[in-house]
C-alpha cells in the first residue's frame, strides 16, 4: 500500500485498466490528520482490498486500541511506532470520475525533505489544517513549497471540526489567515473544506453538522481538479538514464534509454545531446515487450537507437535540433529550500542532482533569503539557514543542461545532497554567463559538425587494454613535474600502453604560435590545448601533459572541451599553490616512487587495468 520515494523521478505507471489518473500530494503539519483523511478516502470510495477494513478493526480490538482510519495507511513499522508519517506513501483509490494516486508527504519537520519529492510529482494538492490547532509554521512552509514547485491546484482541508464543536467562526478565522498567506505566495485554493476525518463528515458525503458550509466535499474538490495533459507540446526533453549494448546473436544495437519529460520524438528526428552538443538521428524507437513504434511522447520510458554512433553518457539531455535548446552553463540562479541541520555555506562542496545529471556544486552567492513561514526577507546573507528559502547563485564544477522553471518545469527541478542525504531542493530561475561560455559554444558547434570514426571508443579501449585519459601533471614552476610526466609515459609505454607525453611548450610554440603569451590570452591557450587533447583522446590515447601551476579556471576551460570523466589532475610538489581541485598530490621526492603512485592511481580509476 506504500513505498518509498527518494528522488525527483517521473510519475509511475497508471493502474491497469485506468482511463485517467491524477497525482495528488497531501501535506500538513504533524498530527493534523492527513493519514486519517487518506484512510477515510480509501474506505469511502471502496478502494480497500476485500476484508481489509474488518481486518484492521479486528486487530485494534485484539490489541485493545480504538480503531482509527489512519491505521489503514500505517504500513510502515516506524510509522506505527512513532505515530507520525516518516516516508512518502503512494496510495491508489478511485471515484467515478478518475483514478487517483495520492502521495502522502510527511508533515513532521524532520521529514520535510520528502515533501519536496512528493509535491514535485503532483498535479494538485490537499493541505490539511487542524481546526483546533490552527495554522502552524509547517502549514505555511508546505504552502510555500507547493507554490514554488509549481503545483497550482490546491484545496485546503480544515480537519477535526468535531473538536471545535463545528464552530463556523473557527473555520472562518483559518480561511482568513491562511488564505491571506497563500495569496502572498501566489496560490489561490479552489476551496477550504471543513471536515471531520474521524467521522467522515464532508469527505465523501455532506455532513448535517456542517449545514452552514455550501462548498464541495473532499471528493468533490478532487473530481473538480483538471487533469493536466502530458506536456507533449513543450520542447522534447529526455534525460539519458543509460546506454545499453547487446552482443548476443549478432545484436549490435546501442539503445539510449530514459524517460521523456516533455515533447515528442519520432523516428528520423535529428537529436542533439547537451551539454556535449553531439548530434545524431533516431533510427528506431525501442520499448520492452511492446510492438515497434514510430514515436514516443512525454511520460514514456523508452529507448532509441541512433543512425550515427556517438559517445554519450548518463546525465546528457536529449533534445530535438528543430526546437529551442536547453540552458547549458556552470552558473545557475536558483530558488532553493534548505532543509539541512547545518547551514548551506560558501566554499563547501555539495552534490546537485538534476534529472540524471550529477555535478559538484558550491554556493557562490546568496542574493536574498526568505523565511518560508513568515515571508520575511533579508538581503545578502553569507549562508542559507535551515528552513530558509533562498535566491542564490550556484557554481558547478562542470556544465549541466537544464531549463528554466518558466519554460520546462520538469527539467528545472533539482535536489542538493550533502553527506548522502537530501538537504535541499529547488528550481532553476536563470542560467548565468560563465567564463567558459564562448569556449562551450565552439565545442557545441564542433560536436555538431564532428565526423565520428567507424571505430567505437569501446573497441579501441578493448584493443589497447586501456581507457583514453588526459593526465594533467602540474605543480609549482620549480617542481619536477616534467620528469614525472615523462617517466610515466616511459613506464606505460614499456607496459604496452598507447601513451604520449605533451609538454606545454609544444603547444605554445606550435599551434599557439600566432598568439602572444599574455594573461588575457590564457583562456585561448587552454582552449587550444584542450582541442589537441580531445583529438588524441578520441584516438584512444593516454595523453600526459605537463604544465606549471594550472588553476581551477584553466581546468574548467579544459573540461568545456574534453569529457570531464576523462581528466585526471595531478599536483607534483609538497604544497598546492593554486585553487585547483586535484585528484592526486605527489609530494616532492624521488621520481620513480612518484610514478609508481601515479600508476597505481590510474589502475584504481580503471584507466589502465591491473594484471590478473
Amino acid at each position: 500500500m506504500s513505498s518509498s520515494i527518494a528522488s525527483l523521478e517521473p510519475p509511475v505507471a497508471a493502474p491497469a485498466g485506468s482511463q485517467q489518473r491524477m497525482n495528488i500530494v497531501i501535506v500538513g503539519h504533524v498530527d493534523h490528520g492527513k493519514s486519517t483523511i487518506i484512510g477515510r478516502l480509501l474506505a469511502d470510495t471502496h478502494s480497500l482490498p476485500d476484508g481489509k477494513l474488518e481486518q484492521v478493526r479486528a486487530q485494534c480490538e485484539l490489541n485493545s486500541k480504538p480503531f482509527e482510519y489512519a491505521f489503514l495507511l500505517d504500513a510502515l513499522k516506524d510509522e506505527q511506532a512513532q505515530g507520525i508519517t516518516i516516508d512518502a506513501a503512494r496510495v491508489f483509490f478511485k471515484t467515478a470520475q478518475r483514478h487517483y494516486l495520492i502521495l502522502d508527504a510527511p508533515g513532521h519537520i524532520e521529514f520535510l525533505k520528502n515533501m519536496i519529492t512528493g509535491a514535485a510529482r503532483a498535479e494538485a494538492a490537499l493541505l490539511v489544517i487542524d481546526a483546533a490547532e490552527g495554522v502552524q509554521e509547517n502549514s505555511r512552509r508546505h504552502g510555500y513549497m507547493i507554490s514554488m514547485l509549481g503545483v497550482r491546484q490546491l484545496a485546503v482541508v480544515v480537519n477535526k471540526m468535531d473538536l471545535v464543536g463545528w464552530d463556523r467562526g473557527v473555520y472562518d478565522r483559518i480561511v482568513s489567515e491562511y488564505g491571506a498567506f497563500l495569496d502572498q505566495v501566489g496560490t489561490r485554493p479552489s476551496a477550504f473544506i471543513p471536515v471531520s476525518g474521524r467521522g467522515g463528515d464532508n469527505i465523501a458525503d455532506r455532513s448535517e453538522h456542517l449545514a452552514w458550509y455550501e462548498g464541495p466535499t473532499v471528493l468533490g474538490a478532487l473530481d473538480a481538479f483538471r487533469s493536466e495533459p502530458a506536456p507533449i507540446h513543450r520542447p522534447f526533453r529526455m534525460a539519458v538514464q543509460d546506454v545499453y549494448k547487446f552482443t548476443k546473436q549478432g545484436d549490435d544495437r546501442r539503445i539510449v534509454a530514459g524517460t521523456i519529460d516533455s515533447g515528442t520524438v519520432r523516428v528520423g528526428d535529428s537529436v542533439i545531446f547537451y551539454p556535449s552538443g553531439k548530434k545524431s538521428r533516431v533510427r528506431s524507437i525501442e520499448a520492452f515487450n511492446r510492438p515497434p513504434q514510430d514515436s514516443a511522447e512525454a511520460g514514456s520510458a523508452v529507448g532509441f537507437t541512433l543512425q550515427e554512433q556517438i559517445y554519450i553518457t548518463r546525465g546528457e539531455m536529449a533534445t530535438l535540433e528543430t526546437e529551442p535548446r536547453p540552458q547549458v552553463t556552470t552558473r545557475l540562479r536558483v530558488s532553493l529550500f534548505w532543509l539541512g541541520k547545518d547551514p548551506m555555506i560558501k566554499r563547501k562542496e555539495y552534490l546537485l542532482k538534476l534529472g540524471t545529471g550529477r555535478v559538484t556544486a558550491r554556493l557562490e552567492d546568496v542574493l536574498r533569503v526568505m523565511d518560508a513561514s513568515t515571508l520575511d526577507t533579508a538581503e545578502q546573507r553569507a549562508a542559507v539557514q535551515r528552513h530558509d528559502v533562498a535566491e542564490c547563485v550556484l557554481k558547478l564544477d562542470r556544465a549541466i543542461a537544464c531549463d528554466l522553471a518558466t519554460d520546462v518545469p520538469a527539467t528545472s527541478r533539482f535536489v542538493i545532497v550533502d553527506d548522502f542525504e537530501i538537504r535541499g531542493g529547488g528550481i532553476v530561475r536563470e542560467a548565468l554567463p560563465d567564463r567558459q561560455a564562448a569556449v562551450r559554444d565552439r565545442v557545441i558547434l564542433r560536436n555538431y559538425k564532428w565526423e565520428p570514426s567507424i571505430i567505437e571508443p569501446e573497441r579501441r579501449a578493448e584493443k589497447y587494454n586501456q581507457k583514453a585519459a588526459l593526465i594533467l601533471v602540474t605543480g609549482e614552476h620549480e617542481a619536477d613535474r616534467k620528469s614525472v610526466a615523462k617517466a610515466l609515459e616511459g613506464k606505460l609505454f614499456e607496459d604496452g600502453k598507447v601513451v604520449y607525453f605533451l609538454g606545454i611548450g609544444s603547444v605554445l610554440y606550435g599551434i599557439d604560435a600566432d598568439i602572444e603569451r599574455k594573461p588575457e590570452n590564457r583562456l585561448e591557450h587552454m582552449r587550444r590545448l584542450a582541442e589537441v587533447a580531445n583529438l588524441m583522446l578520441d584516438a584512444g590515447i593516454i595523453l600526459v601533459v605537463a604544465a606549471a601551476e594550472l588553476t581551477q579556471d584553466d581546468l574548467d576551460v579544459i573540461k568545456a572541451s574534453v569529457q570531464p570523466d576523462w581528466i585526471e589532475t595531478i599536483w607534483a610538489g609538497d604544497a598546492i599553490t593554486t585553487d585547483l581541485a586535484v585528484d592526486l598530490q605527489l609530494p616532492g621526492g624521488a621520481v620513480p616512487e612518484a610514478v609508481d603512485r601515479l600508476k597505481a592511481h590510474l589502475q584504481d580509476k580503471g584507466i589502465i587495468f591491473r594484471p590478473w
